[in-house]
């Protein structure tokens, strides 16, 4: 079998959890024995682009004409079995997912986002949730709100796309929806249920969990929308040290609030960003990782983290939480999902802390029967045979 992975990748200087997926599914396809042809654009090439290239470049999420002409040479010559979308903007184009078309090559998607309808992708403006764009023909509040980018010619732009490629989503022949909200979001933009499939991502397996350490883990990006300020206002509500340790692992604009909190109390440590070996290190001491996000987040891969070395997971009910958590799941959920309030958050912190041992064993039971890349592979290959046979 020959997949084409198509994929727009984000700066490297801005860590992205969604090329490390895209990278990490090439890897397991490859072992698996498909033929992956890698079609895919850096956002890096930005800065050194011809000026005639940088002058037509704000059209490019429209139509991106040097990347249609390569994918139709790669088509031609390669003739593959199907093409596999991630990220198409901006030098890409959804216009790819016409040039497969009309190569006769079906198209999935894997939706990581709510770029469909949102010039953001993340349903979340001004630190709320927002979907003021929802069932809207054209974007007009995303443009007022300067969404995308911080920048309203750019947000026009992108508003402009997603009215002239509503159609192009449309066409999509399967869409890989990470989680039960996300295929949610698919059915409400007009998706048939059966050209959905729920597929979360995979992550490669840690081995048997260490025996629980203590305390709690905060571990991703920070930035407002992930929740530090939420989980940091609960823990301000129980006595200092009654929790045991409260660790914080990340980088972004909110480690100023992160390092506060670190010197404002003696269970707060602040670990900043940490490499993978770091990663597991925390997650090992600890005995339950929060994810505290106050957006819909789509697939937080710090919950698939926590599942694999048998860690549950304290969550907010929002986005793909709870699926993740499993709170659907016959065999019982590996966690807790409270609303995006402080006051909630505080409640269940305690219980968390009582209760991780009895759910340990169904993290990461839960990871191997819905995360691991064995089981997600033969998903993926499930749906590329479905429709190389239609």
């Amino acid at each position: 079998m020959k997949v084409v992975i198509a994929h727009n990748r984000y700066r490297e200087a801005q860590p992205s959890g969604e090329n490390m997926i895209v990278d990490l599914e090439i890897s397991q396809l490859t072992a698996a024995g498909v033929q992956v042809l890698p079609f895919q654009r850096s956002s890096d090439e930005i800065p050194t682009m011809p000026k005639s290239a940088k002058a037509l470049l704000p059209l490019s999420p429209i139509y991106a004409p040097r990347a249609q002409q390569d994918l139709s040479r790669l088509l031609t010559e390669q003739r593959p079995d199907v093409l596999h979308l991630h990220n198409p903007y901006p030098l890409l184009s959804p216009w790819v997912v016409r040039t497969a078309h009309r190569h006769g090559v079906p198209v999935v998607q894997t939706v990581h986002n709510y770029r469909q309808v949102c010039s953001s992708g993340l349903y979340f403006r001004d630190g709320r949730i927002c979907q003021d764009c929802r069932g809207r023909a054209f974007a007009v509040p995303a443009i007022q709100h300067s969404c995308y980018r911080g920048s309203r010619a750019q947000s026009a732009l992108m508003a402009t796309t997603l009215a002239v490629h509503r159609s192009t989503w449309r066409s999509v022949d399967r869409y890989i929806a990470l989680t039960s909200a996300v295929a949610d979001h698919l059915r409400d933009y007009g998706i048939t249920d059966d050209r959905i499939v729920v597929k979360p991502n995979a992550i490669p397996d840690p081995g048997q969990p260490a025996p629980l350490g203590d305390g709690f883990l905060f571990m991703g990006r920070l930035s407002p929308e992930k929740g530090l300020g939420l989980l940091l206002d609960a823990w301000r509500r129980h006595p200092d040290g009654s929790l045991g340790p409260l660790r914080i692992a990340g980088d972004g604009e909110l480690r100023p609030l992160a390092e506060a909190a670190a010197a404002e109390r003696s269970d707060v440590v602040f670990l900043g960003p940490l490499d993978r070996s770091g990663v597991r290190k925390a997650i090992d001491d600890s005995t339950v990782v929060i994810a505290a996000s106050t957006w819909h987040d789509v697939l937080p891969t710090v919950v698939i983290e926590a599942l694999s070395s048998g860690r549950p997971v304290l969550g907010t009910a929002l986005g793909g939480i709870p699926y993740l958590v499993g709170m659907d799941d016959p065999a019982g959920a590996a966690g807790w999902v409270v609303p995006a309030d402080p006051a909630a958050m505080a409640a269940a912190l305690p219980v968390a802390r009582a209760g991780a041992a009895a759910l340990a064993p169904l993290a990461r039971s839960r990871y191997e029967r819905t995360f691991h890349p064995n089981v997600v592979t033969q998903q993926l290959l499930d749906i590329y045979t479905s429709l190389r046979r239609a």
